[in-house]
């Protein structure tokens, strides 16, 4: 398959540089943050790749001094490696004899190496990207995107076996060397790949610290620990529960989801269509793909996200708190599916304005005023449709 452009993207990043010096794309390792930011550095001077030695050279060696004489736009690859990079970027940012724009990739949450956060305060754009989503591909790929995830290496091989075999090196790699070098971590090569491996048997239920802590033999507190490792490394999306005022016995757990399709289907061993349909995991991946395909083109943001649960009663899987009244998603894998009471005591309980259920099927439909199911290959139409 040809290279897909990413058009939007790169239109979110070229809006931004006019009204901010740096400006941060943060994401997971091979989701293509390079592909899109390097062809806005004014020249190959301004262009700096952490992992290569020539650049470590001529960064480390100056003391950073190299970026002051540089005019246009300067883009950095993999800056978190580098934690002096940042406050280096607060001086640069403060200068008012310049017009220098910097273009800073990030694999991992600025909460997890020390003084970004501080150092970039009110002066760099936070962005976000992670694979390929139902707005960058033909709607008709959605199966592929979903086997396959959206990694753009994963989702362009040509062969399927390619693919599984560049994700379960991606998870080697990540699990044997990325990890370790983006954090202390106590835990064993093994050690990780079971708690990956527990994660991806996990996806899309409540989660419970102690309990996997148990099943490791190891306390609760590394659990914790490493569950916001992965979060942190943009594998893992943690959804918590939605409060509001009705009188009902809410779960307090959170739900817990690998973020992209590919991986978790690699964990579970599931190689192809065929596999996938006959997985008694095919509800739970399908709502975890759903997710991201909804968080993704509503651009909803990490405090936004929620989902909501009454114990032993209605359930919602995702709940955005995008205006003053929240919007309720369902992600059903079903040929058509119907009205539940769970659904309407859900639009009740939380005053939901919409609620929409996901699906893989082809027509949209209501199921009345409030309700509304939505094939996955109509779901860039949800923008419009959230705003009615």
């Amino acid at each position: 398959m040809t290279q897909i452009a990413r058009s939007e993207e790169v239109e979110v990043i070229r809006a931004g540089l006019a009204d901010w010096p740096v400006t941060v794309l943060l994401g997971p390792r091979q989701c293509g943050k390079t592909t899109l930011v390097r062809p806005f550095a004014t020249s190959p001077d301004h262009y700096f790749d952490i992992h290569d030695f020539v650049d470590q050279v001529r960064l480390e060696d100056s003391n950073y001094r190299i970026l002051d004489g540089l005019d246009g736009t300067v883009v950095i690859d993999e800056a978190q490696e580098r934690p002096a990079l940042f406050q280096k970027m607060r001086v640069l940012a403060d200068r008012k004899d310049r017009n220098t724009r910097f273009i800073l990739t990030g694999s991992a949450s600025p909460s997890l190496y020390q003084g970004a956060s501080e150092s970039l305060a009110g002066r760099a754009r936070l962005l976000s990207l992670s694979g390929f989503s139902l707005s960058e591909i033909d709607p008709d790929n959605w199966e592929r995107l979903w086997l396959r995830g959206g990694y753009p290496i994963s989702y362009l091989r040509e062969l399927e076996e390619n693919s599984m075999e560049w994700r379960q090196n991606y998870i080697t790699q990540f699990l044997g060397r990325d990890l370790p070098a983006l954090a202390e971590t106590k835990l064993t090569t093994e050690q990780l790949r079971r708690f990956f491996l527990l994660l991806a048997h996990h996806h899309g239920q409540y989660w419970n610290h102690s309990e996997i802590a148990t099943t490791l033999g190891v306390n609760y507190k590394t659990i914790q620990r490493h569950v916001d490792l992965f979060k942190g490394a943009y594998l893992l999306r943690e959804l918590s529960p939605f409060h509001n005022n009705a009188k009902k016995r809410l779960r307090k757990a959170p739900k817990i989801y690998l973020r992209d399709s590919g991986l978790l289907h690699t964990l579970l061993g599931i190689r192809n269509l065929s596999q996938l349909y006959a997985s008694p995991q095919l509800g739970a991946s399908w709502e975890g793909f759903g997710i991201e395909q909804v968080i993704s083109i509503l651009k909803a943001r990490e405090e936004e996200c929620f989902t909501w649960s009454v114990q032993g009663g209605a359930e919602v899987d995702l709940v955005l708190q995008l205006s003053d009244k929240p919007i309720g998603f369902e992600f059903k894998a079903a040929d058509a599916p119907r009205r539940t009471r769970s659904m309407t005591s859900a639009v009740e309980s939380l005053g939901l304005r919409k609620l929409f259920v996901i699906y893989p099927g082809d027509k949209d439909y209501a199921l009345d005023e409030s309700i509304n199911v939505v094939s996955i290959k109509n779901i860039r139409k949800l923008r419009a449709m959230c705003d009615d």
